[in-house]
């Protein structure tokens, strides 16, 4: 029992120290909205010059494909 008694006060005096220091900074959610539209923009930007590179080998005259 003592031991419940002694988890009760520390997690008790944790929240209590918690709720007092309000300024604990930033949220991880912008962070990782961030994050996922660097990782979306990269992508695209990725996919496009992949593009570009495979039409402008296309289009070179007599064109063959690496063996």
């Amino acid at each position: 029992m003592h031991l419940y008694a002694y988890l009760y006060a520390a997690v008790s005096s944790r929240l209590a120290e918690l709720r007092r220091d309000t300024e604990r900074g930033d949220s991880p959610v912008p962070t990782a909205v961030i994050i996922f539209g660097l990782v979306a923009v990269a992508m695209a930007v990725t996919a496009l010059a992949l593009t570009k590179a495979n039409d402008w080998m296309n289009a070179i005259p007599n064109h063959t494909d690496p063996k």
